[in-house]
């Protein structure tokens, strides 16, 4: 190959070293600082493209636009009321100035560390400047009984701030405090509150305590609804035997009634029939009254003896 055609391959490779040295593209999702010497040049470069550099002497740092999370640790801290409680919170952010935010914080990291300090710092002072209700609640309201068993229940406590007065509270003073990083605090909430161990055991016992009221509640509303449907079954059934016994024994006197009246009616017909009849209630008596281990003794002038003695 002939010296100039190399020189040629030669310049046209460096030519595109350096071109390709001072382009660089950025995305929607990015913005970027070029720094020379560790020191940043121009302004922040934020629409999507083509951008250029000086190849070699100047670098570029790349930061994220979308909304990022934060994610906080949860820590015990002591409300107004002296309540100790775990508060978790989380929080979104975005890197709004991305020059400042490189000249105050230099990355990511050091700005989720740096975020760290501020919402931790400002969710330990709200929490200890409000009560525990300001914390859980967000209005005042009147409670919605759907069981009749909770009918008593106390009216809730009046709250004067409330859940999500605080959380706009810490945003607002968080922003003020991230002003001049070159980011702002998008939303801030919390994630969850819980009693510490020790409290909270005391709160369970307060709930089995309560649950046992309600149900002994229960147990003693059963026991007297039994008692009340016993005493209605005694009462109701001594009526219908007491009923039964009544229109058994009007039967029996009218059956008896009809009975005595034939008996009556044939015994005044005839001779034949009264003697039938004298002969049919004595066989019927000594029936009732015998039986083959009997003995008895007759007068001879007893109606059974001259019956006996005739059917001889």
């Amino acid at each position: 190959m002939k010296p100039k055609n190399i020189i040629i391959i030669l310049i046209v490779a460096v030519l595109g070293i350096l071109a390709y040295s001072s382009i660089f593209i950025l995305n929607e999702t990015e913005q970027a600082i070029v720094t020379q010497f560790g020191k940043p040049v121009g302004g922040p470069r934020t629409e999507p493209g083509v951008n250029f550099k000086v190849p070699f002497i100047q670098k570029v740092q790349l930061f994220d636009k979308r909304y990022l999370k934060w994610d906080g640790d949860p820590n015990q801290v002591p409300t107004q009321d002296k309540k100790f409680i775990f508060v978790d919170s989380y929080a979104r952010w975005q890197i709004t100035d991305p020059l400042q935010f490189f000249i105050r914080l230099r990355d990511e990291r050091s700005g989720q560390s740096r975020l760290d300090d501020i919402l931790d710092g400002e969710t330990r002072n709200a929490v200890a400047s409000h009560e525990l209700l300001d914390l859980v609640r967000s209005t005042n309201r009147t409670p919605e009984v759907y069981d009749d068993y909770l009918e008593d229940i106390e009216m809730l406590e009046e709250i004067s701030v409330g859940r999500e007065e605080i959380e706009a509270l810490i945003l607002e003073n968080a922003n003020q405090r991230t002003a001049d990083l070159g980011i702002r605090i998008l939303d801030f909430r919390f994630k969850r509150m819980n009693y510490v161990d020790e409290v909270r055991q005391n709160v369970y016992d307060r709930m089995i305590s309560e649950r046992n009221r309600i149900a002994d509640q229960f147990r003693s509303e059963g026991q007297g609804e039994a008692r009340r449907i016993e005493g209605n079954k005694e009462r109701d059934l001594a009526e219908i035997k007491s009923e039964a016994f009544k229109e058994a024994e009007i039967i029996r006197g009218k059956a008896d009634a009809e009975a005595t009246a034939i008996y009556a009616s044939a015994y005044n017909r005839s001779a034949a029939a009264r003697e039938l009849y004298t002969f049919l209630r004595s066989m019927e008596a000594l029936e009732n009254s015998f039986d083959k281990e009997t003995s008895v003794i007759l007068t001879t002038d007893s109606e059974l003896y001259r019956f006996l003695k005739s059917t001889r």
